[in-house]
């Protein structure tokens, strides 16, 4: 599908409302029985622009549902993981021991994902991730794991067919901030464009850093058409200002992690220009793509006062994902565990169905570029063209 308009993803969000393990009074359900689900992630931390959407697009979906007054209420309770694997560990023990959660949404990002599955594997309670794409996460056996958003290989194969036919990258220099989720995706970016005939180096960055002039000097040296960075938007944005400085002129492209204003406002709006972002999450600000999407982009706007923005289909999706067990009569954890193996509903971004280990079936990936200071959609990633 391909989608025209600029949208706005905005990262400068309530962020007042957001707090560390803080009931939401709006999602929380008044008498009659209620189950409680958390959703865990970044909501105050260097890269909670990429999180504050979601969280608000399943508190959206709480909120719909609890307002048809519905045997079964939903107390949504969020824990603000900063995107710490240790904090989201003590998090998650609390939220199984103490609040007693039958379900989580989230954690948002791959490496606390990896953290905390373990324990709901062991206490039996079923998650669904809006935005953990780390391949391997798939690949543990987990049980009560799931995510509604296509995995880094995926990403890595319509991101590679981009920039290899699209946008005729012969040569392509990966970066990684060397954790789970950018170190993840820089490298199946290499091995996929590598496999398309073109030329690759990599090199790493210290997230903690400020100063890449070492991978810098690296990149131009090398003088490759594109290059492709893995990991959040905070570095992507240090990292393109820097190339644009020392006289970088070739395409800069990263993943989901970087699609957000942050990156533009971290690169400064004049070096962000025409930067190229890939990701599995379908922003539709317009609700062209389908009946519920446009219901949704309007309902979202009208209580947040912002436009849909990264993953807010996605935490929407992931929300009804429980919602639609609960519906079903489904209270207890393995009940709405057993509920999730056979799921398939049209979301209001993809179809959501889930394969025998949690990954979702729908495998289209959306390219995004850099145009001011907004992030429209270019289209597909098998159709989309850099205009820059």
């Amino acid at each position: 599908m391909r989608i025209t308009g600029a949208l706005a993803v905005s990262a400068v969000l309530a962020l007042s409302a957001v707090a560390c393990g803080g009931d939401d009074k709006d999602s929380g359900g008044g008498g009659g029985d209620e189950v409680t689900i958390g959703f865990m992630g970044d909501l105050t931390g260097e890269n909670s622009g990429l999180v504050i959407p979601p969280w608000q697009g399943a508190q959206l979906a709480v909120e719909q549902y609890n307002a048809t007054n519905p045997k079964v209420k939903i107390k949504l309770k969020k824990y603000d993981s900063q995107g710490k694997p240790e904090q989201a560990t003590t998090l998650a023990q609390g939220a199984v021991k103490n609040d007693k959660i039958v379900g989580l949404i989230g954690p948002a990002f791959s490496g606390e994902s990896q953290s905390v599955a373990p324990i709901l594997e062991e206490a039996k309670i079923p998650s669904v991730t809006p935005s953990a794409t780390n391949v391997t996460l798939a690949e543990k056996g987990w049980k009560y794991w799931h995510r509604v958003v296509a995995d880094d290989a995926v990403q890595s194969a319509g991101a590679a067919n981009f920039l290899t036919k699209a946008a005729a990258a012969k040569k392509i220099f990966t970066v990684s901030d060397n954790q789970d989720y950018g170190k993840g995706l820089a490298d199946a970016i290499a091995k996929a464009a590598g496999g398309a005939g073109a030329q690759t180096q990599s090199d790493a960055v210290d997230d903690k850093a400020t100063d890449y002039s070492s991978t810098v000097n690296k990149i131009n040296q090398f003088k490759p058409d594109a290059v492709y960075f893995g990991g959040y938007y905070a570095v992507a944005g240090r990292l393109f200002k820097q190339l644009r400085e020392a006289g970088y002129k070739g395409k800069m492209m990263s993943g989901d992690g970087s699609l957000a204003t942050g990156l533009i406002e971290g690169a400064g709006e004049k070096n962000a220009q025409g930067a190229l972002l890939s990701c599995g999450c379908l922003i539709d600000a317009e609700g062209k793509t389908n009946e519920k999407a446009k219901k949704f982009a309007t309902d979202y706007k009208a209580k947040f006062g912002s436009d849909v923005a990264i993953y807010s289909t996605e935490g929407f999706d992931a929300a009804t994902t429980f919602i639609e067990a609960l519906k079903a009569g489904k209270t207890e954890p393995e009940d709405i565990n057993a509920f999730l193996k056979t799921v398939d509903f049209q979301g209001v971004g993809k179809q959501i169905k889930f394969d025998a280990n949690g990954e979702l079936a729908a495998q289209d990936i959306f390219i995004y570029e850099v145009k001011g200071n907004l992030l429209p959609l270019l289209g597909n990633s098998n159709e989309a063209k850099p205009t820059a």
